[in-house]
């Protein structure tokens, strides 16, 4: 079975995300309060499972108090 490139770039980010997240000491749902996404699609982010847009990544960053970059360093 051929992996898609996409869905590797999916779970690096989502990868990158949670490890961000965990460092700051933020929950699913305290995470969620910062930003306009639920905690549920969060963790499919989180999980290389949601195609994520640039809006979204922006929207992540706010929740993590971070510049939207820091999110696509992985």
């Amino acid at each position: 079975m051929i992996k898609k490139e996409g869905s590797s770039i999916q779970n690096n980010f989502g990868f990158n995300l949670k490890k961000i997240r965990t460092s700051k000491g933020l929950s699913l749902r305290a995470m969620a309060r910062n930003c306009e996404i639920d905690d549920s699609n969060i963790s499919k982010i989180e999980n290389g499972k949601f195609d994520v847009q640039l809006t979204t990544i922006i929207e992540l960053a706010k929740g993590l108090d971070i510049h939207p970059k820091d999110l696509l360093d992985f």
